[in-house]
Parts: C-alpha cells; structure tokens; sequence
C-alpha cells in the first residue's frame, strides 16, 4: 500500500526508529538511478560517515542498578552479641540504598552518502550527494560538525554537491540567504559557480520535484526524480504496516494539515 502523502511522507520521520532504514534503502535507490544513467568514464559509490554519539539514559530502557557486591561475616552469631551485630548490619544494608545515576554511553554511528568519480583521464571526485540524517541537524553535535566541514569544503569548489533534506525538524545547514518556507528542501551546488546554489520546494502534499545531478562538462545532467524511489522505499518496507497516523508527530502538522491529512485517511479508507 502507497503512503497516504502524495509527496514525502512525514510520519517516517516522525517514527525515529523508521529513519535510518528510510535512509539506507533511499540511498541505495538513488545510486542504483544514478548508476544506469551515468556515461562509461563515470562510477558511482556509496561512502560511509562514522563517529561516536554520546547518549544519556534516557534514550535507553532503564534498568534498576542491583550491587554485585555483597558482605559476609566470618564470625558466627552467637549468643545475644551475634544478634545485635546480624540486626546492625541488616540496619545498615536497608538504608544504604544505591543511587541511580544516567551514563553516558559512546554509540557508533553510520550513515551513508554517494560519490561520483569520473575515471578519465584522472580519477576525480565530480559530485557528492547527501540525505541528511536527524544528527546533520542539530548544531554543536560531531554529526553537524563532520558535515558542516565537508559542506563548507565543497561549496568552496571542490566538488559539485547536491543536498537532499527531507526532514522538517531539527536546524536547517547555514546559508547567507534565507531558506524557502517549505517542510522540505532539496539543494543543487555546481562546481563552478559556489556558493550559489538552486533550491527546490519539497512537500508532502504535492509529488518531490526532480532535480539535476550536475557532471563535468560537456556531459549533461543527471535527472534525479526523487518521488518514485520515496515510494518504492516505502512499499518495499511495507511502512503502512509500521506507521500509526493516528499518533500526533513531532514537529506537529499544522491544524490545516492536519485536516488535510484526516480527509485522505478517510479516502484511503473507503477504497
């Protein structure tokens, strides 16, 4: 079954624990389009971006702390001495209760990008794509630094790059223009005119719109139509099965788009 969204569906974002499936599988269909499409002195590959997220107890099931620990007496109780000991150290261990503390715990973290290298007559990076994940957007983090570092690298002519985001929470990457009020933003930055970049609207009522993956001169331009490989995802991972849009999300819709939404279940519904 299709997402009731025309365009990106929201709600994935919304079931954090959907995203990092959403992102791997998208990723791996866009390379797949990109591949079919590119001239023979061209490849196309998947790169990884690993580091170390640092998560409290409360992004995990919390368990009460048991002591390992325990105390033993080698005398033998006797007599009405023994007792009073046994009673003192029974006192002492209900009160000496143990304290719960949250700890920090380092997670490895892995999320995926793409690179085309043109193979002669050097090989050379021509274009990076990204989807950016939730930890691209939230600043004085190691995910935005990596990334922030990388992308300032690139809009400074390294490479050509194209920036997919299609997440409405967290904090949109720096720009000295304003970004388009659109739930969704999908950026373009040619090579040889960074840092001017194209952005295109993306929304979850209307289809995404197709964007260009930019190659070296004279070859012409990758068409990358991202709605159809969002759909293919989702039905693939049968999210219908996974998603409650039942539930309130965060960032919430607005109340227009909430009845929005209400009116498509119930189309959806009836068929």
């Amino acid at each position: 079954m299709k997402s009731p969204f025309p365009g990106m569906d929201p709600f994935i974002e919304g079931h954090g624990h959907l995203w990092e499936d959403f992102h791997s599988d998208l990723i791996g269909l866009i390379k797949g389009v990109i591949a079919a499409a590119l001239p023979p002195n061209y490849v196309v590959q998947s790169q990884p971006r690993a580091y170390l997220l640092l998560a409290d107890s409360e992004d995990k099931t919390q368990r009460p702390f048991v002591p390992d620990v325990g105390a033993f007496s080698t005398e033998p109780a006797q007599g009405h001495g023994g007792a009073q000991r046994a009673v003192a150290v029974a006192e002492a261990t209900a009160t000496d209760e143990p304290q719960t503390l949250r700890a920090f715990v380092a997670e490895e973290y892995r999320e995926q990008f793409l690179e085309i290298y043109e193979v002669e007559p050097e090989w050379r990076l021509v274009t990076c794509i990204e989807v950016l994940s939730p930890s691209n957007k939230r600043p004085k983090t190691t995910g935005w630094d990596q990334y922030l570092r990388k992308r300032q690298a690139l809009l400074l002519g390294e490479a050509n790059l194209v920036e997919i985001d299609l997440l409405r929470g967290g904090t949109r990457m720096p720009m000295l223009d304003k970004w388009p009020d659109s739930p969704y933003v999908l950026m373009m930055c040619r090579r040889e005119r960074a840092p001017y970049c194209q952005v295109w609207r993306g929304y979850f009522d209307r289809p995404l719109p197709t964007i260009p993956v930019p190659l070296s001169a004279p070859h012409p331009d990758v068409r990358l139509d991202l709605q159809p490989l969002v759909e293919a995802t989702y039905g693939r991972s049968r999210y219908h099965l996974r998603i409650d849009y039942a539930k309130p999300l965060t960032p919430r819709l607005s109340d227009e788009q909430s009845a929005w939404l209400a009116r498509r279940l119930c189309e959806r519904a009836a068929k």
